[in-house]
């Protein structure tokens, strides 16, 4: 993948909402925090997944898994940068770590079920017993919940199930 700033001059290797992302295959291109994939000059909006683990490697995985599916995808190393960004609002579905040091007792959960009620979250532990510690107020509005390790087929239908949910 080459990268290129707005402006056509090719970049460092990094990732800004300005940039545009050209592939052989198709062209994608990330406005203001928003993704659009398209052939022939026709953009679609891609469904956006954010992601949040403190493991580089889980991060990097789900990245590939699910670019590999076509989904846009946002990495996020604490719940905090997640919570401190702008794509909080722009996304359409999240995975995230619960056993993460930053935020205990799931105050990303409850923080996110704040600001946005309705987001659809797949929630990852190391730990299947940290799940049966929900609280009561976030119990049952989850679409996935995973125990490390999961298969990867697995997480692209829960995925795939909440995309095809959000579309009616």
């Amino acid at each position: 993948m080459s990268v290129f700033a707005a402006d056509g001059n090719a970049a460092r290797d990094e990732r800004h909402p300005s940039f545009l992302l050209e592939t052989a295959a198709h062209h994608s291109t990330t406005i203001r925090g928003v993704s659009f994939h398209g052939k022939d000059s026709v953009a679609h909006r891609l469904f956006t997944v954010a992601v949040v683990d403190d493991d580089e490697s889980i991060l990097r995985s789900l990245e590939h898994l699910l670019e590999s599916a076509d989904y846009g995808v946002r990495l996020f190393k604490s719940a905090a940068a997640l919570l401190r960004s702008d794509f909080l609002v722009e996304i359409d579905c999240l995975i995230s770590n619960i056993d993460m040091p930053d935020m205990g007792d799931f105050e990303l959960l409850v923080r996110i079920h704040a600001a946005r009620p309705a987001l659809p979250t797949i929630l990852v532990t190391d730990d299947p017993g940290r799940l049966d510690q929900l609280p009561p107020s976030l119990g049952g509005i989850y679409p996935g919940l995973f125990t490390k390790p999961f298969e990867a087929r697995e997480l692209l239908a829960a995925v795939g199930d909440i995309r095809r949910n959000s579309l009616g």
